[in-house]
């Protein structure tokens, strides 16, 4: 588990601590972190996937300093993208669905 994962999941414990399960409100903002968080994750077990089968050019890469870093690298690649302007969606369908199954947690009527 990544730092910023395990500081997502301790966030939500604190968050919710001493309320009854599914009385926290999510604002907006707090979901559109949400989802650049889960975009980000995304991104970077993505980026993960292509680069496996890079192999390192001998003269200037390869070796254990190059296995240590490139992970941290590939998540802060992951990061950038979803931070950019828009991202690759995700964040916004994350953020959307948060909110609207926040909507209707609170208002069991509407569609």
């Amino acid at each position: 588990m990544t730092a910023d994962a395990l500081s997502l999941d301790m966030a939500a414990r604190t968050a919710t601590a001493g309320s009854p399960i599914g009385t926290h409100v999510v604002t907006p903002q707090q979901a559109k972190k949400t989802g650049q968080q889960f975009e980000a994750m995304f991104m970077t077990q993505m980026f993960q996937h292509m680069f496996e089968g890079i192999k390192s050019d001998g003269w200037f890469g390869g070796g254990s300093a190059e296995e240590s870093f490139r992970p941290m690298l590939l998540e802060q690649y992951g990061k950038m993208m979803a931070q950019s302007t828009h991202g690759v969606g995700i964040a916004d369908a994350v953020a959307r669905s948060l909110l609207h199954a926040q909507e209707h947690r609170n208002d069991p009527g509407a569609s």
